[in-house]
């Protein structure tokens, strides 16, 4: 009997990490596809020039379809000016587009509330934050 106490005081701190391993792979899934969706878009604007607001919204639409999260929780800060390319080295940072995207990563650690964390300790924001060269020649 004292051995069938303990089982049902442990078993439910086992399972916890059970689950855990589960939500470790279903967070790494929105991470690869935050990563591809991110990497699309560069490509596009790259070939624009900039971030243009039809490249965002379209990246916001399908973030928010696949993670099935809200468009408003996508974050999104990019270079909103044209780039041109330029074939030589300038320290200026001319010709580089800048992006930083975010989208919050909810329900990081299975059990949560069991241990004691609300919504907000267990949400981190997950960024997608780098620089590309523009492709956009000038029109002469």
């Amino acid at each position: 009997m004292k051995q069938l106490i303990v089982l049902a005081a442990v078993l439910p701190i086992l399972l916890v990490f059970l689950a855990q391993f589960t939500l470790d792979q279903q967070n790494g899934i929105a991470v690869s596809i935050v990563q591809e969706h991110v990497y699309t878009a560069k490509e596009k604007a790259k070939q624009e020039g900039y971030f243009s607001e039809e490249i965002k919204n379209e990246l916001r639409a399908e973030l928010s379809q696949a993670l099935r999260i809200s468009p408003q929780d996508v974050m999104i800060e990019a270079t909103e000016t044209v780039q041109y390319r330029i074939n030589h080295f300038d320290p200026g940072g001319r010709g580089i587009l800048h992006y930083k995207i975010s989208i919050p990563l909810s329900r990081l650690m299975s059990g949560g509330r069991m241990m004691g964390l609300d919504e907000a300790e267990n949400t981190r924001l997950f960024t997608v934050e780098g620089s590309t060269a523009s492709e956009r020649l000038p029109q002469h």
